[in-house]
């Protein structure tokens, strides 16, 4: 049990790092950014006529202090971390006077459900094909469909994304190609809106589905082609097993450790394929919220998004790290 506690504490501490050095970088980059949040506020305020200079020059304080940009860089980097801490990032400039908080609340469920169903989704599918392929190598259909899931894997998302749009949009407009769900709708524990819902869901996590699934098909059908020679398979094989047990019993079980590993990283980590698939399909979710941020110059919503992003992939990785030694023994915890 203490070497397990010390596992933890050395997990933890490389959470913490982790933590500070990624929220760090990006006060930073927001910070060297050319985009000032005062000055363009302020240029939105007075474009409407002529402005008393004292009550501007007021009006610039009071918004240097309520974005945190007041005083030296340093004294920002601690106000800035005392804000992380309490969870306040101050109002969001483009939808101002709203909280970053209230916005990014929003926005995450969107971002969470639809990846981590994708994420789930291409796993199974990639590790069952991945199993069939490296089980029975003589199959022509298992070899045709096992390329066409390697020639998808180079693809770009943005490709994949842009084509299924097209085909599904334009070319055979069977499904909805922008947003999260019907307009007219109240959001709302109903199947009219939960249906709504899934209907304009389907092309964003098909893309990440198609996307993420050549990982998946590649490593298993490694992970089986390697187990399948191993003396405990062949005996089996030799003693009459039928295929199909030999198959699920003796393969399959003993490759998908590794995989249940990598699916616990993927889920950790599903902030990081949301951007690009998100703003091809105008899905209101955390990336396309980061891009709006980014183009509206909205200083408190990019570092809003980032620093929240940051932490949730850290604190994800931390407990698969801490939990993961209770599921395989085999783990060192020294």
């Amino acid at each position: 049990m203490n070497g397990y506690l010390v596992y933890v504490a050395k997990r933890f501490g490389q959470f913490v790092f982790v933590v500070v050095t990624g929220v760090t970088l990006a006060f930073l980059i927001a910070h060297f950014s050319p985009v000032d949040p005062v000055e363009q506020t302020m240029s939105l305020l007075t474009s409407f006529g002529a402005t008393d200079p004292r009550a501007v020059e007021i009006l610039r304080q009071s918004l240097r202090e309520l974005y945190g940009t007041d005083g030296s860089l340093i004294s920002q980097y601690f106000l800035f971390w005392g804000r992380v801490i309490r969870g306040d990032f101050g109002p969001s400039l483009s939808a101002f006077p709203t909280p970053v908080m209230t916005i990014i609340g929003r926005a995450l469920p969107w971002t969470v459900g639809l990846l981590t169903l994708a994420t789930i989704i291409s796993w199974c599918l990639g590790n069952l094909l991945g199993a069939v392929a490296g089980y029975f190598r003589d199959s022509r259909s298992i070899k045709v469909v096992g390329l066409l899931i390697m020639a998808l894997q180079p693809i770009p998302t943005y490709i994949i994304g842009l084509t299924l749009l097209i085909v599904f949009g334009y070319l055979w407009p069977i499904l909805p190609i922008s947003g999260g769900a019907q307009l007219n709708l109240q959001e709302e524990f109903s199947w009219t809106y939960i249906s709504s819902v899934i209907q304009y869901g389907i092309l964003p996590a098909l893309t990440l589905v198609l996307v993420g699934m050549g990982g998946w098909f590649v490593s298993m059908r490694s992970l089986v082609s390697n187990i399948v020679t191993d003396d405990y398979v062949v005996y089996a094989e030799l003693g009459g097993v039928p295929a199909r047990k030999v198959f699920s019993q003796y393969v399959a079980r003993n490759a998908m450790l590794p995989q249940v590993t990598g699916l616990a990283l993927s889920l950790g980590n599903v902030f990081g394929g949301a951007v690009i698939v998100e703003f091809v399909f105008n899905y209101p979710g955390i990336g396309k919220l980061m891009i709006a941020g980014i183009y509206a110059g909205d200083f408190s919503l990019v570092l809003g998004v980032t620093t929240f992003s940051v932490i949730a992939v850290a604190a994800a990785v931390f407990i698969i790290d801490i939990a993961y030694p209770l599921i395989d023994p085999r783990v060192k915890l020294g």
